[in-house]
């Protein structure tokens, strides 16, 4: 478990805009780094506190969404072809307020963790997980998703909220709708209207098929 608390939270962080990557809190990312800018990037990062933002940009643009995600660079491997390899675990959402002009090849933004206060706090409140696992078990095997469930049922219930919102196939829209929702229960209902949306939808396609 990463020792973060809202006082050690940078208010200045390097981002990482990635099209189709939305990435959440107590989840893990791999990530493949090869352009010299995100090189500089990791570099610099890891040289000093090991954080890094990661925001999905906006139609392949310079624009990206006002809200991302925090990580923290949990493991560090150099490749011989001179990429690196890093693996971020995920701390806290953010809003971004600024883009902070600097020399860098990367951007690098001022942002606020304030309404994601959450992200970094111990929730011991229960949430009632059956009805969502019991909708996603079925939407992961209509699409053809494998997950092991057995050890994913290790996880705590913040872990498991988030790694559904993360690796379920939806839209990234959808997936950025999920992220920037506060609250874990929010989370859990938008998710649970999202699946339910697909499933009602691939119910009606076979209606129409037979």
């Amino acid at each position: 478990m990463l020792k973060v608390t809202k006082k050690n939270l940078p208010n200045e962080i390097p981002i990482f805009p990635l099209s189709g990557v939305i990435y959440f809190p107590k989840t893990n990312l791999p990530l493949n780094i090869f352009e010299q800018r995100y090189l500089d990037l990791v570099n610099d990062a890891y040289s000093k506190d090991k954080f890094m933002g990661m925001v999905q940009s906006i139609k392949e643009s310079d624009t990206v969404y006002d809200v991302g995600c925090l990580g923290k660079i949990s493991d560090y491997q150099k490749s011989k072809d001179g990429r690196i390899l890093i693996n971020l675990t995920g701390v806290s959402r953010f809003k971004i307020l600024k883009e902070i002009k600097n020399e860098k090849l990367y951007r690098v933004f001022q942002v606020d963790y304030k309404s994601f206060a959450a992200d970094i706090e111990n929730n011991n409140n229960e949430i009632n997980l059956e009805d969502l696992m019991e909708k996603a078990k079925i939407f992961f095997k209509k699409n053809g998703l494998l997950l092991n469930w057995v050890e994913f049922e290790k996880l705590d219930q913040a872990q498991k909220i988030n790694t559904l919102a993360m690796i379920a196939p939806i839209t990234n829209e959808e997936k950025q709708k999920l992220l920037e929702t506060v609250s874990l229960e929010s989370k859990v209902g938008t998710l649970k209207n999202i699946i339910n949306f697909y499933l009602h939808e691939t119910n009606l396609n076979n209606q129409t098929i037979q």
